[in-house]
């Protein structure tokens, strides 16, 4: 049986001579993975449309395990990505991170627009390392984790001064900073933004200008929680992190 359904291309395997395995994130699907035959061949009708990050429409036959990729139609290629060194490895990221999160057919419409419109916006020129921190943040629930962050996690308090507690999972005020000696001292704007980042609607989302320093504040903060509370330790993050680097020392 044929089946339609508009998705984004989140990972792309050789298979064989001539062949791939894709693995699409479908608004009405959730996860799906396809086989595309013939896709390494450059005549193949299906080279284009199996390429990582491609948004568009695809017809496939459907099975109890791979489908088979049938014909697409691209919506988008996001193409300022794919010629954009920096933006592919944040972008592959992103990708990888939402593979990682989400189990096969589990539709979640919600998390389908999330994920588009963080690519769009690297498309369109914003900061690639806020839209990280905004999706990784935002997919957090999906991971089962809920961080505290309108209040102090330990008493409830919501107002004086704040830190952020890995150990208690969110926001503490500076009445409990003795509950966690390890506490990240963090500035007002930090935690303003780790607020927004978590609760903003992403269609809202205005230019957001971050200073490097509040950058770094962020990433350390929201890779110490991952490290702690995911388990997840992606090769796609690692190539990024030493991108990074590299683009401190040019």
């Amino acid at each position: 049986m044929l089946q339609k359904c508009e998705g984004i291309v989140i990972r792309a395997t050789d298979y064989g001579e001539s062949n791939k395995i894709v693995t699409i994130f479908t608004r009405e699907l959730g996860k799906v993975g396809m086989m595309a035959r013939g896709a390494k061949k450059t005549n193949s009708r299906l080279s284009s449309v199996s390429q990582l990050f491609t948004y568009g429409y695809f017809l496939f036959q459907k099975s109890s395990g791979l489908g088979t990729l049938q014909q697409a139609e691209i919506i988008h290629s996001f193409r300022t990505i794919r010629e954009d060194l920096f933006q592919t490895a944040y972008s592959t990221y992103i990708a990888d991170l939402l593979d990682k999160s989400v189990e096969d057919r589990k539709p979640n419409p919600f998390l389908f627009e999330l994920f588009y419109q963080t690519l769009n916006y690297i498309n369109e020129g914003y900061d690639p390392d806020i839209m990280m921190n905004i999706f990784e943040m935002k997919i957090l629930p999906v991971l089962g984790h809920y961080p505290v962050l309108d209040r102090c996690a330990v008493c409830g308090s919501t107002d004086g001064e704040f830190g952020f507690s890995i150990r208690e999972n969110g926001f503490i005020c500076h009445r409990c900073f003795s509950v966690d000696p390890y506490y990240f001292p963090v500035s007002q704007g930090v935690l303003k933004l780790l607020r927004l980042f978590y609760f903003l609607d992403i269609h809202r989302l205005g230019n957001i200008s971050v200073k490097e320093e509040t950058k770094k504040e962020l990433r350390k903060i929201i890779s110490a929680y991952y490290e702690e509370y995911t388990g997840l330790h992606l090769k796609s993050k690692r190539f990024l992190e030493q991108m990074e680097n590299l683009k401190g020392m040019l």
